[in-house]
């Protein structure tokens, strides 16, 4: 092996030109694969960093997964039911202290409860719809990251505000609001209540700022008519990935839908997959096409170095000697461009990670989100040396099929 590797040695330094190109080719294709690969995982890390810090791990809500069977089923085996009046009855999650102890036994993590309902927000003589959500202050601020989102005033007022709102800034702005200022709510049974603007913050998010608010739990609880009644129950897991188990076992102990937020986002899940294939294949493609320029060099190599070939044969080389001569000289090159790839994607990848752009208020990111993995460095590496080997593979094995005698006698 010494030997043929020696030999493949020479016929690559003595080609020193077509050497430099080929290998130059799959250093550009390795780089460039494990800078756009560092990229787009970096992105995608970025986004889902943001989205799990933004939503609960595990939503319980006020409803079941499968609908109620009727009472009548039971006892009639009917088709369908048609006239069916149902009970009055407050939809919720009532008794919400026992469900939260029940929780709180086994689930590692902070847990919050919440009562969300729609209202209308008067101020100045004008009015604007809203989601209005209920909390408790000191709870609410271990499950979601609105602390971070307060621009004026403080979301802990409402701890100590009974009739405190927290606001977005773009409902404030609508409506001609600000700190301090007294605003009426109105909930759909026509039950009105005057809150103090105590907090406004700002998420980026368009719906959020024009369309959210937070009260006490309490004070929600007295303006939508649903005393002692959540409808949902938030978690943040310390560890993320038990949220699919804690969410399947809370739906089996109080019977309401529990959502992790895998399922909350299965489609981003399968997007996110799709891409990654998009992005593999891309980087791929960038390495088949190097691979190319090293089965260009090594088919002249074998072209010209047919004279050689004959007499290595004459000397008694087995072909599958010569295969590996030429096999060796395109895992050299491929070996060559890989480090010089690996060096440029961590070079790319650096310089990229350091430039800066304008955005607007909106958008808190100000940098390109790289993140440095040593798989994208291992992934491009080996697809570069398959690559170099497959395209050294080919002419070797013309090689090896020479004829000596034929190649002496001029016939090639």
């Amino acid at each position: 092996m010494i030997l043929q590797l020696r030999i493949a040695a020479t016929h690559v330094r003595n080609r020193l030109r077509q050497t430099v190109v080929s290998t130059l080719g799959v250093a550009l294709g390795v780089g460039f694969s494990i800078a756009m690969a560092s990229l787009m995982q970096g992105s995608q890390r970025d986004f889902m960093e943001t989205l799990i810090n933004a939503i609960p791990h595990v939503e319980i809500k006020d409803e079941k997964r499968t609908p109620t069977k009727q009472p009548a089923s039971k006892v009639y085996d009917a088709v369908a039911f048609h006239g069916l009046r149902p009970l009055e009855d407050l939809r919720g999650i009532r008794n919400p202290t026992e469900a939260l102890a029940s929780l709180r036994d086994w689930v590692d993590g902070h847990i919050a409860q919440r009562l969300t309902g729609q209202a209308v927000l008067r101020y100045s003589g004008q009015d604007i719809g809203l989601s209005l959500i209920g909390v408790r202050p000191e709870k609410e601020l271990m499950v979601s990251n609105i602390g971070e989102d307060i621009r004026q005033g403080s979301f802990q007022d409402l701890g100590t505000t009974s009739n405190g709102l927290v606001l977005g800034d773009k409902a404030a702005n609508r409506l001609g609001a600000d700190l301090g200022d007294t605003v009426t709510l109105t909930s759909a049974n026509g039950v009105a209540k005057r809150f103090k603007i105590v907090g406004l913050f700002h998420t980026g998010i368009t719906t959020s700022d024009e369309g959210l608010a937070y009260a006490p739990l309490k004070a929600v609880q007295i303006l939508l008519e649903k005393p002692d009644i959540i409808n949902s129950i938030t978690i943040r897991l310390d560890n993320i990935k038990q949220s699919v188990e804690v969410a399947a076992r809370a739906e089996r102990q109080l019977g309401f839908k529990a959502i992790s937020w895998e399922e909350a986002n299965e489609g981003l899940m399968e997007a996110f997959f799709i891409r990654n294939i998009i992005m593999y294949t891309a980087v791929g493609g960038i390495l088949l096409v190097a691979g190319f320029g090293i089965y260009n060099i090594i088919s002249t190599i074998v072209h010209e170095k047919a004279k050689d070939i004959a007499i290595l044969k004459s000397l008694g080389f087995p072909e599958t000697d010569i295969q590996q001569i030429f096999v060796l000289e395109g895992l050299v090159i491929g070996i060559l461009g890989a480090l010089a790839g690996s060096a440029l994607g961590f070079g790319l990848s650096s310089y990229l990670a350091t430039v800066k752009f304008e955005v607007t208020t909106d958008i808190e990111m100000t940098r390109l989100p790289i993140h440095f993995s040593y798989l994208h460095y291992l992934i491009a590496s080996a697809l570069a040396l398959v690559s170099a080997g497959v395209a050294g593979f080919v002419p070797a094995r013309k090689a090896a099929a020479l004829n000596p005698v034929d190649i002496i006698r001029g016939a090639t």
